[in-house]
């Protein structure tokens, strides 16, 4: 975002303002940046792995730049109904979206990588949701943007529709999208992950004040 953009969102604050993350306008965005987002460069932590559970990976943006290092990966994303509902016309016979855990860890069989970026701080439970990506045994659970406190708390937290998704695109005009946030316990977050290990974790440099893990079973 260049200068001038900064200074006219502070100008000039949208008053509409959209409700959650099931909201068509928001799936629309998502889904139309995604389909333009052309990524670049490697990614290790696919390297080696055949099978991807994308825990809110929207529409694939990260089956893009995983499929570039491993062109026959096979990645199921779990999201929203609307979402799945949407990016459905996306689906190959390497990539699946899913409303529910259980049912992407059936197309996938064995399950080599949970993968999670941003999400799961949205949904209602977030350490139940945990437990049962833990459930469908995979190799190991790598975890990006993750804001951990000493307590779980919830808040409100609100963005641009813009930002929502990769890269960037042009709207005739901007909203505010409003949500609920978990800031999650970090002991019951670790503590959550019954079976595996801490093999990686520090601050995530894509969000300020948030974590990244990597959890590899025992």
């Amino acid at each position: 975002m260049d200068f001038v953009q900064r200074v006219k969102r502070k100008l000039f604050r949208p008053r509409e303002v959209i409700e959650g993350y099931e909201n068509p306008e928001l799936v629309e965005t998502i889904f139309l940046k995604t389909i333009n987002y052309e990524p670049s460069g490697d990614w290790p932590l696919v390297m080696g792995v055949n099978t991807v559970l994308d825990f809110g990976g929207g529409a694939g943006l990260h089956y893009k730049l995983a499929r570039q290092q491993r062109p026959d990966i096979r990645w199921a994303v779990v999201e929203t109904p609307a979402m799945v509902h949407r990016a459905r016309e996306l689906a190959t016979d390497r990539l699946m979206f899913f409303e529910r855990i259980e049912q992407a860890a059936n197309w996938l069989g064995i399950v080599d990588l949970v993968h999670s970026n941003g999400a799961i701080q949205y949904v209602r439970d977030p350490i139940e949701t945990i437990r049962s990506l833990c459930l469908v045994r995979p190799a190991a659970l790598a975890w990006h943007r993750v804001p951990l406190s000493d307590e779980s708390r919830r808040e409100m937290q609100t963005s641009y529709l813009s930002d929502n998704g990769p890269g960037t695109l042009r709207a005739s005009s901007e909203k505010l999208v409003r949500y609920d946030r978990t800031w999650i316990s970090e002991q019951a977050f670790i503590e959550a992950h019954k079976s595996y290990r801490v093999a990686e974790r520090g601050p995530d440099p894509a969000e300020r004040g948030t974590q990244q893990f990597k959890f590899e079973r025992c």
